[in-house]
Parts: structure tokens; sequence; C-alpha cells
């Protein structure tokens, strides 16, 4: 459910924020005053495009929040699976700051992706409009709305067969692929065999190649090395001079005095120590130089063999386990190349058994799409009649071809409809006029009203081209749906805006040179006010008033109340 609104900076809207109830929020207004503003600013939160165009003149950033509590416990679930943090009440917040060049999106105070927002709003709101009844046309679309009615079998299924033509599709590509004759076949066969004999007879062992690199380095610096080790060794023992022959006269001059001076022995103890750490350091230093030698026909063999290593990195990839790989798929390939025919003969056996596989589920999909259609079509038929569709023939027609098997199946599912009798039906996006198509969009909603998760829906030009008679059908039916929903529905038709549950009035003023749009929730009484308008234009009589007082008692008459 959609709690609340807050808007600033955006468009005509310099600030504002409106709470929404339960049952049909009511949108009305005059021409121009802003009700697209207020959807799109929905649409907006919610991760629509945006433009930097849309923040206000003068502002540095647009800001819009919605405020949601979640309806059940499946999409407290599917939030959490989302890792998104929701409230323990479940509240969740949605905001979105858009800057120039920029926008910022967070639910719950974490920031998340366009992609992640719109995820998350699929889950809490339904909005409909033009462009939603254009996408009703789409006959893909048609196929897609018989599978959500048709239930989660069918969404299984349709999903399992997804898998299946993908694994098909790689082994028919694989089939195309591989058509080889037989002087490309020895051609290939003849590069692979070269490649997998230059590594295997480079005999690769892993680590090998970081261990000769340690090697070849220090070879290389061994003049450096072996300079340093002897200066050193010369300084610090290989001379009278040195500070070895330095250090053990002090110990012996210090030794004589022993005892005369306790600060003086704590002193001589340290010079023992220094000596006693320098012997150390040059017995093992003088070990290092002897075992400190340069084999040049050692360096030639460690340079050579690094040379053939790094050649096949360069060919193969970068380290040795690399290497390996390519030896591998290369022998694989080889292999298959070496059993060509037998193998050509395995594969086409099994892309056989898998488009075999295949058929047997489109088959079970449109056994279901079959069994679904009829319910639907007699669901849709009865929607429509009770939206003064009196003559109306709905009805799903399913063709099926295995050729063409597909991640949906192999079904073309086209709605048929007649509005008048006598008339053939023909396919829905021939015949459909706009109004006619926002009243098939709302039978298609109340239809799916029972099964959907989704409690909140926006309607934005439902009313489109109906008026009378018609008028009233939809209301009615507007009003049932909200029985069981929350529904924000803009409208400038009067006998919708008389099913209200909550009224709200969207309006434009201008000061000090600057137009704002303003967005409030109505009384009792300035509903009647509003209403009243909607049926008189600017004359809004005591006779228009009473005649708007009547219409809501005959609103809520319809949906079971006084």
């Amino acid at each position: 459910m959609l709690l609340s609104l807050h808007v600033k900076n955006l468009a005509l809207i310099e600030e504002e924020e409106v709470s929404f109830t339960d049952g049909l929020n009511i949108l009305t207004g005059e021409t121009g005053a802003g009700k697209s503003i207020i959807l799109g600013s929905v649409n907006l939160a919610l991760g629509a495009k945006a433009d930097k165009s849309i923040i206000r003149t003068g502002k540095d950033y647009a800001l819009i929040e919605m405020i949601f509590q979640a309806d059940n416990d499946r999409q407290l679930e599917r939030l959490r699976q989302m890792d998104l943090p929701v409230e323990e009440d479940g509240t969740i917040l949605i905001k979105r700051k858009i800057m120039p060049g920029r926008s910022v999106c967070s639910i719950c105070g974490e920031t998340v992706t366009l992609r992640q927002l719109r995820e998350v709003s699929e889950l809490l709101i339904d909005i409909y409009g033009q462009r939603e009844n254009q996408r009703l046309l789409k006959r893909d679309q048609q196929l897609v709305t018989l599978d959500e009615f048709a239930g989660d079998t069918a969404l299984e299924l349709k999903s399992r067969i997804g898998a299946a033509w993908r694994g098909y599709r790689k082994l028919r590509d694989e089939w195309e692929n591989d058509d080889l004759d037989k002087s490309a076949r020895k051609r290939e066969a003849d590069l692979l065999a070269y490649e997998i004999r230059e590594i295997e007879e480079a005999a690769l062992i892993e680590g090998e190649d970081e261990e000769l690199e340690k090697q070849y380095r220090l070879m290389g610096s061994f003049r450096r090395i072996n300079e340093a080790v002897q200066s050193t060794l010369y300084f610090t023992v290989n001379t009278d001079e040195s500070a070895a022959s330095g250090i053990e006269r002090g110990c012996r001059e210090l030794a004589a005095v022993s005892g005369l001076d306790e600060e003086l022995d704590n002193l001589t103890d340290q010079l023992s120590e220094i000596d006693t750490l320098l012997s150390d350091f040059n017995r093992a230093l003088s070990d290092y130089a002897m075992n400190l030698t340069f084999d040049p026909m050692e360096f030639e063999q460690i340079q050579d063999r690094l040379n053939l290593i790094n050649h096949l990195k360069d060919k193969y990839g970068a380290t040795t386990e690399m290497i390996e790989e390519a030896l591998r798929t290369r022998q694989e390939r080889l292999d298959f190349l070496t059993d060509y025919e037998q193998r050509r003969e395995q594969l086409k056996q099994q892309m056989d058994r898998e488009y075999k596989a295949l058929g047997s589920l489109c088959q079970e999909l449109t056994g279901i799409r079959r069994q679904a259609a009829g319910s639907f079509g007699t669901a849709m038929q009865e929607a429509l009649l009770d939206l003064n569709f009196n003559q109306v023939d709905f009805s799903v027609r399913i063709e099926s071809d295995p050729d063409r098997m597909g991640p949906d199946g192999q079904d073309k599912v086209v709605f048929y409809i007649s509005m008048n009798p006598g008339e053939a039906a023909r396919p829905l996006d021939q015949i459909a006029s706009g109004g006619e198509l926002s009243r098939i969009m709302l039978a298609l909603k109340t239809v799916f009203a029972g099964r959907d998760e989704i409690y909140t829906f926006i309607f934005d030009e439902i009313d489109t081209g109906i008026s009378g008679q018609t008028a009233w059908k939809v209301a009615e039916k507007m009003g049932r749906l909200a029985g069981d929903h929350q529904i924000l529905c803009i409208t400038h038709l009067p006998q919708i805006a008389a099913m209200e549950d909550s009224h709200f009035l969207i309006a434009k003023e201008s000061s000090g040179g600057r137009t704002v749009t303003h967005i409030s929730r109505l009384s009792e009484t300035d509903s009647d006010g509003e209403l009243a308008r909607l049926l008189g234009g600017a004359a809004v009589t005591e006779a228009v008033l009473e005649n708007a007082r009547e219409m809501k008692r005959m609103a809520a008459a319809s949906r079971g109340g006084e």
C-alpha cells in the first residue's frame, strides 16, 4: 500500500506531501493543473528515465519520496531476497534525488541502482496508462498475459522450456559451426597436433617459471652481489682494522677493569653481545660467499628455458595452468576431429533427443494454455459485459507450430474480440479504439485482481473516450476493485470521482511571477463542490451541488453503502 508521496522542486511543484488511504483515491483538477506531474513523479520515484529539465527552474535538484507498507509476507520475502533492508513493520521508504547529469536512488536508506528500483516497484505497484494499453495490443504481451492467467504451472513449465531451448540451441550451434569438409578437418588437426606436441615436449612443471625467474635474477646480478659481499667482509672481519678486530680489542680493554664500576660492567656486557652477533653475522656471510658461484653454461640454460616458457605463455596463456588448459582443450578438439564422423553422429543424436524433449514440453504447455484460454475468455467476457460491452464476444485463439519452437514454446496467442452483433471477431489490435482499450485493460485487471499479489494500482486515462452509462459501468467496476485494493485514479469523469473513498484536488496557482502546482485532500463539502464542477463546469449552482450529492449516494449504493 502506498502511504504517502513527497515531491520537492519537480517541474511546477515546489514542495508537496500527500497521504493516501485504502480504497479508491480519486485525483481531479482542471486541464493543465499538473495531474500528469503527479503521475510522473511516481514513475520517476520508481525508476523511470529522468531528464534534468524536470528540475524546477532555479533549483539544484528534484526530490521524490514514497512510503509503502508491504501487503503480504511474500512481498517481504522477495525484498529480503534482494538484500534490501526492510523495517520490521514492513515500511518501505523509496527515495530518488535527481540532479543535472545523475540521480541517486535509495530504499530504506540503502543506495540502489535504477534496475533494483524498478524490480522493487514491480512488487509494490501497478501503473496503467496509455502505454500499458498499447502494450496489450502486442501479441507477445497477449501470450504473457495468458501464461500469467494459467498460473505457476505454466510459468514454471515455460521456464523449463527456456532452459531446454538454450541447451538445444547450444547443440545446434555446435553442429552448424563444426560442419567441416575433409580438407578443413585435416588442416585443423595438423595444427592442433603441432600445438599439442609443442606443449607436451616442454614438460612444464607447476611453479617452475617462478623459480627460474628467481635464479635468473640472482645470476644476472652475480657481479654486483659478489662485490658487495666481499667489501662487507673486508670491513667487518678480513683486516686488522676491521670491525671485528676493533670490537675484540675493546672487549679485552674493558675486561681488564671488570668489577671496578657496575655501569661499566653493563656496557662491557653489551659490547660482548655485539661481538657475538658480529661473529655470527660474519660466519653466515662467509658461508654465503663460499656458495656464491656463477656457471655461464647454467645461466644460458636457464635463459633458454625461460624463453621457451614465455613463448608458450604468449601463445597459450599467461600461466602454466592456462597453458595446461589450452593443452586439454586442444586434445579434446583433436579427439573430436579424429573421430569426426562418429562424434557428429553422436551430436546429431543428442540434438534430436533434446529437440524431442523440447517438443514434449512445448506440447504440454500448449495443453495448459488451451485449457486456460477457455477460462480466461469466459472471465474476460463477463468482465467486459460489466463494463457496458453489451454484445461483446471475446476469445483467445492459439496457433501451434512445432517449427516455431522457442524459449516461449510453440504457440502464437491472439486475443479476438467482436463488439457488435453480426460482426466476425477480429484480432484486438485491429479494431479496439482508445476508450475501448481502457475498458478492456480495466476488465483485464479485474480478472487478475484475485490472483495478483500487488495491492496498489494507479489508473491514468482509464476514462478516455467514455461517457454516460458506460462511464457508470466503469465507475462501478473501479469501486468493486477498490474493495480489495488500493487504487489511485486520475479522472475527469464525475461518475468515477463519485466513487471516491478519498478525493484529492490538483490545482495550479501563480504567485510572485511563478506558477506552482498543489495537491490537497478535500473535505466532504469540498469534494461535493469539485464533483459539481466536473458536472456543471464553471457555474456551480445549488442544483448542480445536489446533483453531485445524489451521484455520491448512488455510488455508495452501488458499492454496498447507504
